[in-house]
């Protein structure tokens, strides 16, 4: 059934009801194949072969419940999380906003998730399947020791996960983002690295898009001396760009269209921080192939998306992957990694 024809009975639902339906339905369908490897828009990054560059992010699927599922809808890879040691409720409801006329959603969920056990028995099982599966963690709200926090996660998740996603930068758990801060980052990543093991999977840094030109440089610094393997850029915005939606005022992390632009503009700044040393993920407001396109001109290795899906629902996936070897072509590039920053 088209996505156009019961978007409208999902919009009359309260936003996290219909995220749970989704949920739901991607349980129930059948087991879809990963995108096949060897195909004109296959890319290394980290060390790993991705059949496409474009991944759901996380927040979609905060318990392991579905990557599988959102790999066989065409996605590259699938990020899951953010998972926490221990289950936590998150924020109170209502925490979930779509702002239709804007083409964006609020949301300050906090980290709600079942908690690591529920998420390594979930994960456990689908050892030995194909498709890349990103593992996004993330610390307890009332955790006394978060920088423990993630190193527990790092060790629970790293026999798992196609790569790890170092979370610090969502605005809705209170002081997270402060681990962004040079001194504690320096110090989180450590720990994180060592308690992944030499032979663990790479680490990707997931940072905010509101920092400023010296926190910037600071990451940049950092991610080359650990020798992350990507950086995502970026969350969610705490910044508010002129809507038109009655629900702007709400509190939270704006994503979608409106984040678009502040987005691609962080990842160019990354990318000139960098030197072009350190793989970018680009994530923000990406709808269309000729926005994940114009990401990877910018300097994106991979892009991701979630909001976008709200609004176009599953086949987005396909569409974008099936747009972007045309324009590849026509600006005469043989592989993705050729047109990585020639903007």
């Amino acid at each position: 059934m088209a996505y156009s024809l019961i978007r409208p009975a999902l919009f009359a639902l309260d936003a996290e009801r219909a995220h749970g339906l989704a949920l739901a339905a991607l349980k129930l369908m059948p087991g879809g194949r990963p995108a096949p490897p060897g195909g004109p828009l296959e890319t290394q990054v980290a060390g790993i072969t991705f059949p496409n560059p474009l991944g759901m992010a996380a927040g979609f699927d905060k318990d392991a419940e579905v990557p599988d599922a959102l790999l066989g809808l065409g996605f590259g890879f699938a990020e899951v999380g953010s998972i926490t040691p221990l289950p936590q409720p998150g924020n109170p409801k209502p925490r979930l906003f779509r702002l239709e006329e804007d083409r964006a959603v609020i949301n300050r969920m906090g980290f709600n998730n079942g908690g690591a056990s529920v998420a390594v028995e979930r994960l456990r099982k689908r050892r030995g399947r194909t498709g890349i599966v990103g593992i996004n963690i993330g610390a307890n709200k009332d955790s006394a020791d978060r920088i423990a926090d993630y190193a527990m996660m790092a060790r629970l998740m790293a026999p798992l996960a196609s790569y790890l996603a170092v979370n610090v930068s969502s605005p809705n758990t209170p002081g997270l983002r402060a681990l962004q801060d040079e001194a504690a980052l320096s110090a989180l990543l450590d720990a994180v690295l060592a308690a992944r093991g030499d032979e663990g999977p790479p680490v990707f840094l997931k940072v905010a898009p509101d920092l400023e030109p010296a926190d910037v440089d600071a990451i940049a610094r950092i991610a080359i001396d650990k020798g992350l393997g990507a950086l995502i850029v970026s969350n969610t915005t705490i910044s508010r760009t002129p809507l038109k939606s009655s629900l702007a005022g709400e509190q939270g992390g704006l994503s979608g269209a409106p984040l678009r632009d502040l987005a691609q503009q962080r990842l160019r700044d990354f990318r000139k921080a960098t030197g072009g040393t350190v793989p970018l993920v680009g994530v923000g407001g990406i709808a269309t192939a000729e926005d994940a396109w114009a990401r990877i001109r910018a300097g994106a290795s991979l892009v991701q998306l979630y909001s976008a899906m709200v609004y176009h629902g599953p086949g987005i996936a396909r569409t974008i992957v099936g747009g972007l070897e045309p324009l590849m072509r026509r600006d005469g590039f043989a592989s993705i990694a050729e047109a990585v920053g020639t903007e």
